[in-house]
């Protein structure tokens, strides 16, 4: 069993995240049942006034939770150096069966918690509280999500052996197996440029639309939406095919975690912030413009989505750029 100092941090900070929707999720059930507006009886100011205190809580615990994910990812390159054949995170990650598994829910949690952190937003602009009773019934559903990604991530943990030989990255990203990431390595340079630019430039054509359109038209919200989680995809798979050969400067070093490390100037996570923020934001235009049609967020809804917009074109902007400049600045020639 490896229980060092960091994984008993996110062990800790994930079960407090649990135990606090849990008790939210008593609160919320009450919401459920007895919410009415239109009521003046005092148990309606009493749910008026807990409802607050809920959406504190439930803000502050998902807000912790969300920084779990680039916590996890460095705990995991930190831990390489415990482990014999381990170069990077994907070494400790395929230690034992959990820990990708652990790391595909952190990012699940991730997604979750800030959609729903947004619709609370929107919900608690509205002088109706408009969606009191769905952001409490998602509430609902975000908790056996959490207890999920706390069980694995326990499991992860506690069946790390450091005395086994796990694989290297160049296991997993090798052109020669059969497996997902090594389909993806094995995708010729060129083709993954076509589809990484092809997707970054469809997330900044339909975010700067509605950062700079005031009356987009609602297809642009789920244009924005939809572009910004293809972006996401397709940069993940350029940044496999051909974007991490002229980081490394490498033909055959395909690792996109590898790029974590101190030795490549920690520039993975220049890379992954911005286009994570930007897909979260890309998808909040959306969430805003499904949900923002009620009378009493007309005037919050346009101002709100415009504002996330903006914040994605920025971050995939930010991404784009970086992108350019680690491929430009290489000394690799694939020619």
């Amino acid at each position: 069993m490896v229980f060092q100092t960091a994984n008993l941090a996110l062990l800790l900070l994930n079960t407090l995240s649990v135990v606090a929707l849990s008790g939210a999720a008593i609160l919320a059930c009450s919401t459920l049942l007895h919410w009415d507006l239109h009521s003046s009886a005092p148990l309606q100011l009493k749910l008026e006034q807990r409802s607050y205190l809920l959406a504190t809580w439930v803000a502050l615990a998902l807000s912790l939770q969300m920084l779990s994910l680039p916590f996890f990812l460095w705990n995991a390159d930190n831990m390489s150096a415990s482990f014999v054949g381990a170069m990077c995170a994907v070494g400790v990650l395929q230690a034992n069966p959990w820990g990708f598994w652990a790391l595909l829910l952190q990012l699940g949690v991730a997604l979750a918690s800030s959609q729903w952190l947004l619709l609370n937003h929107l919900s608690n602009q509205g002088r109706d509280f408009p969606w009191m009773r769905l952001k409490n019934a998602l509430l609902l559903g975000l908790l056996p999500l959490f207890a999920t990604n706390l069980f694995v991530l326990w499991r992860y943990f506690n069946n790390l052996q450091p005395e086994i030989v796990t694989s290297c990255c160049g296991s997993l990203f090798s052109a020669g197996a059969s497996r997902l990431p090594s389909h993806l390595a094995a995708l010729p340079p060129k083709l993954g440029m076509l589809v990484f630019f092809t997707g970054l430039a469809l997330a900044l054509l339909a975010t700067a639309f509605c950062a700079f359109c005031t009356k987009a038209p609602p297809w642009a919200a789920a244009a924005a939406a939809l572009f910004s989680a293809l972006a996401f995809a397709s940069s993940l798979l350029g940044v496999v095919s051909f974007l991490s050969l002229y980081i490394y400067e490498h033909p055959l070093h395909h690792c996109p975690f590898c790029v974590l490390k101190p030795e490549h100037h920690f520039v993975g996570y220049a890379l992954y912030v911005p286009l994570l923020l930007g897909t979260l934001s890309g998808l909040g235009v959306g969430l805003v413009q499904a949900f923002g049609q009620r009378p009493s967020l007309q005037n919050v809804a346009p101002r709100l989505r415009q504002k996330l917009a903006a914040i994605a074109l920025a971050a995939f902007a930010f991404f784009f750029v970086l992108s350019l400049a680690l491929f430009f600045s290489s000394n690799l020639n694939l020619e």
